[in-house]
């Protein structure tokens, strides 16, 4: 989503913030914090990039050879991606490599989408890029599509595979029921570009996640050389402000708006972030836990193991306990909020207002709107008292 729209609707927020004088952080405090997350951040994209790599894998051997179990495969293998992808959404919003002016996000991310901008959908058998077969499919073809022509003219990314995999989804009760025969040759018209169509897609994912990767490596032992990692660790207290800048404006600007209260108020399946596979209530939950992984220092890899170290919590709490406690326990409220939100996200959102699964969406908007509060009053309690991107191409 826009990047300026998610900081704008946090910023209202936090406009009368007033940062209390306070001890400065001593370089070694703040150091320990901002290498941390860099840890973290690469640790992340690695697990993301490896789940995509899955998926890639799942989508070879169902373009090689439809069926409906390689169907299913590759969309087991595509929600499988999407839990660790989704974690990373905590490292956007502060002009990082992922969002920058050159950055990926906009071709990974995208929603909503128009899908007759990529395929046939009901009512419209000819629509879409699929079925346009003047239009060569390349992943720089493709790129260049994306967003052409207006926000919800998706043809790339998570969403785009998506569709492709599940197709519209009519059912009241569950996702999409796309037929693996619209990916056989003389079963439907264009499946062989369907198909390509699915490979490409997924190829250009894999490739941006690539690129994050790099971004965010170590580089030791590498004279010379030099990655946003390498300056994100150098940049002190202004990284531990971009920190707190990209959690609070996912919490207030996303998943307090565009992603849950605005689907509340339309009560729309299209204004739904994962409308496709009915997995909007997944990505929630895994927003609300990488908010949480950054601010406690932790992550748990794909393998089980579990990354623990230096953390905003720590560096608040050495300052106001009480706070940074009140802050800890938001966000995991937040977490079990998001939890407690069922499947379909659009039948919890039916209904009137003391319907009960209206009840468990507001109350994950209510918690992450109060914990960006929260981490206003903690940049606050660290004497940061500009919550606004500065040279965010940098």
């Amino acid at each position: 989503m826009c990047l300026c729209r998610c900081l704008a609707r946090w910023l209202v927020l936090l406009a009368c913030v007033c940062s209390p004088a306070v001890r400065a952080q001593t370089p070694a405090e703040v150091a320990a914090v901002v290498q941390q997350h860099a840890v973290l951040v690469e640790a992340a994209y690695v697990d993301t990039l490896a789940a995509a790599q899955d998926l890639r894998r799942a989508v070879a051997a169902f373009t090689a050879e439809p069926s409906s179990e390689r169907l299913e495969a590759a969309r087991r293998a595509w929600l499988e991606a999407r839990e660790w992808y989704g974690q990373t959404e905590a490292f956007r919003f502060y002009g990082g490599p992922i969002d920058d002016a050159g950055g990926p996000e906009g071709r990974l991310n995208s929603w909503p989408m128009d899908e007759s901008y990529v395929d046939s959908v009901k009512g419209r058998p000819n629509s879409g890029l699929v079925n346009d077969r003047r239009f060569a499919l390349t992943k720089k073809t493709l790129a260049a599509q994306n967003e052409r022509g207006g926000e919800e003219n998706v043809a790339t990314g998570w969403h785009a595979i998506e569709f492709l995999l599940w197709g519209q989804d009519f059912n009241e009760h569950g996702p999409g029921d796309r037929s693996h025969e619209d990916f056989i040759d003389g079963q439907a018209p264009n499946a062989d570009r369907r198909r390509q169509y699915l490979s490409v897609v997924t190829d250009l994912l894999i490739d941006d996640l690539d690129v994050l990767v790099r971004a965010w490596a170590p580089l030791e032992g590498r004279a010379g050389k030099s990655n946003y990692r390498a300056r994100f660790e150098r940049g002190g207290i202004e990284s531990v402000r971009k920190i707190i800048v990209g959690l609070g404006s996912l919490s207030r600007g996303e998943l307090g708006g565009e992603r849950t209260d605005v689907a509340m108020n339309t009560r729309d399946q299209e204004d739904e972030q994962s409308c496709f596979s009915d997995n909007t209530h997944r990505d929630i939950v895994a927003n609300a836990l990488g908010i949480e992984n950054v601010w406690l220092g932790r992550y748990q890899r794909r393998g089980g193991a579990v990354l623990q170290g230096a953390s905003l919590r720590d560096l608040v709490a050495a300052r106001d306990e009480a706070l940074a406690a009140r802050t800890t326990a938001q966000m995991a409220a937040s977490v079990a909020a998001a939890q407690a939100i069922q499947p379909p996200f659009d039948q919890e959102i039916n209904g009137g207002a003391d319907g009960l699964g209206r009840q468990r969406v507001q109350a994950t908007i209510d918690s992450v709107v109060q914990q960006s509060k929260d981490l206003a009053d903690a940049a606050a309690a660290l004497g940061i008292r500009r919550l606004t991107l500065v040279n965010p191409k940098k």
